[in-house]
């Protein structure tokens, strides 16, 4: 009988030490656990420290400056624009240095001068505006013979229009009709619309940079009446100046207020001081090469009105 129970406490005993060992194994399990949670966490502690220090000096470092942080973000964005520039006018040098001319050049070779020319005017136009361009070609910009020995003279001058909203409308016809009388009219292919007179711009120059070599590109209105003698001594004058910018130039305040006559919906883009930056003014202006290069070679990404806000920093 002894025996037996004997017999019978012997597997009681190896099941108690059975159990023994998965209770010392949970347990460890769950001490890794607790060990490498509270190491993370002080990891994730360490680097929260760290950044905050980062902050604190750099708000430390920066005191009470008066700059906003809009004014700090356009003084950055048009540092960054003068870079480009700057890298821009040397590959240009390199490229010309080489004999580098543009395809369209090459291919209308026979159309236009290969001699570099003083200026290229765009008049930007619209439609229903033909009584304001024949009066233009009558007082001072030509046409046939004339308009072509004003281009010997070393300066081309084109309208430019966009597309109607509903193309080959009657006011597509209108302007394709007229150009085909006068062979004076850049036709661009996007829509004529007051909203997109930034774009027109900024396309027109595109094409004038791929269409023509010259020293400037000028933008007018087709309600402005250029004296071309006084025009071409005044861009000469300032032709041996590697980035110009020139016109009429002004500044003033913005108005935020919609009821205020002069209103300006983008107000906010122009930081605390809330005045325009100088700039030219949009009746008449020129830019030299150098900036109708960087506007042509950055089209696609470059935003026209953001450009032109920039630009008169840039000088």
């Amino acid at each position: 009988m002894r025996s037996r129970g004997s017999s019978n406490r012997l597997p009681n005993s190896g099941g108690f030490g059975f159990h023994s060992r998965i209770s010392a194994l949970v347990l460890s399990m769950f001490a890794t656990m607790a060990t490498i949670y509270v190491a993370a966490r002080m990891w994730q502690d360490a680097e929260s420290r760290v950044y905050l220090i980062q902050q604190l000096h750099t708000t430390t470092a920066l005191g009470n400056s008066a700059i906003s942080v809009d004014n700090k973000l356009k003084v950055e964005a048009c540092r960054e624009q003068v870079h480009k520039l700057s890298a821009l006018e040397m590959d240009l040098s390199a490229a010309r240095q080489e004999g580098f001319v543009s395809k369209e050049r090459s291919e209308n070779g026979s159309t236009h001068s290969k001699k570099r020319l003083l200026a290229v005017i765009g008049i930007i136009t619209t439609f229903g505006r033909k009584k304001n361009r024949d009066a233009i070609r009558k007082a001072w910009m030509g046409s046939g013979a004339a308009l072509r020995k004003l281009e010997e003279k070393g300066i081309v001058v084109r309208f430019v229009i966009g597309r109607s909203a509903n193309r080959r409308d009657s006011l597509d016809r209108e302007i394709d009709n007229e150009h085909r009388q006068t062979d004076d009219i850049i036709v661009l292919n996007q829509v004529e619309a007051p909203e997109e007179c930034s774009n027109k711009i900024k396309f027109f120059f595109v094409h004038a940079v791929e269409s023509w070599d010259a020293e400037f590109y000028v933008k007018v209105n087709d309600d402005v009446y250029v004296n071309i003698d006084t025009l071409g001594a005044t861009l000469s004058a300032h032709s041996d100046k590697p980035r110009v910018y020139m016109g009429c130039m002004k500044s003033g305040q913005v108005f935020s207020e919609p009821t205020h006559k002069w209103y300006e919906p983008d107000w906010w883009k122009f930081g605390d001081a809330k005045s325009y930056f100088r700039h030219a003014s949009g009746e008449i202006y020129a830019i030299s090469s150098a900036l109708a290069q960087f506007i042509s070679i950055n089209s696609f990404p470059l935003l026209a009105g953001l450009f032109f806000e920039y630009m008169p920093m840039m000088m």
